[in-house]
């Protein structure tokens, strides 16, 4: 069989995308909180979401609210990916006209929590002290009581509010809903210290 000899350029270029290969295999993927703060204008957030939706990566949640600044929000994005990959993409959005700042920290590096709410009827009260201990067992509370339901919150990590429901599912949840992670870092620089000098730098 003739095997001919590729061209130099073609050989080049196949080893450097070989590199990158194995390079992006080594890399570990791993859970990333993205954080953005931004000035509150109308259409970033769909802007901040298209980055991430022309590199086919999946957002598992984003939330936004006040940050310790007045007139400045934070939205705090939670991703799996390659660290790599989230580089470029606190890169992209420290690009927006509106963005401050933007870093990103692996999950150990941050305290985060979620919160969850379920919705069981009230005829499950019939196992009443059934119910009770499996809230007071894991540090939930009953939030709302009601003729006809009963609405229990927990707040901890997805891992715990995953095992009440699976606690809670034999006495028959008729809604369920968890928010979005909110995260604070562990590091102690705070976002007043870094804005001001970023504007000593400018002078």
């Amino acid at each position: 069989m003739d095997y001919r000899p590729w061209t130099i350029d073609k050989k080049l270029s196949t080893k450097n995308m070989a590199i990158e290969a194995s390079y992006s295999d080594i890399e570990e993927e791993k859970t990333y909180t993205i954080f953005a703060f931004t000035e509150n204008k109308v259409g970033l957030l769909n802007r901040i979401t298209v980055i991430f939706t022309r590199r086919h990566i999946n957002i598992e949640s984003i939330t936004a609210s006040e940050s310790e600044v007045p007139g400045v929000y934070r939205y705090t994005i939670i991703i799996q990916g390659r660290q790599s990959q989230v580089e470029k993409l606190v890169k992209q959005i420290a690009k927006q006209v509106d963005v401050l700042r933007s870093s990103f920290y692996p999950e150990e590096e941050t305290v985060y929590q979620e919160v969850a709410m379920y919705k069981i009827p009230m005829s499950s009260m019939i196992n009443g002290s059934k119910v009770e201990k499996i809230v007071r067992d894991n540090n939930a509370r009953i939030l709302t009581v009601d003729p006809q339901y009963i609405i229990i919150e927990k707040t901890g990590h997805k891992e715990d509010t995953r095992e009440l429901f699976d606690k809670l599912a034999p006495f028959g949840i008729l809604q369920f809903v968890r928010s979005g992670r909110v995260a604070i870092t562990k590091h102690m620089k705070d976002l007043s210290t870094y804005l001001r000098e970023q504007e000593e730098a400018f002078l």
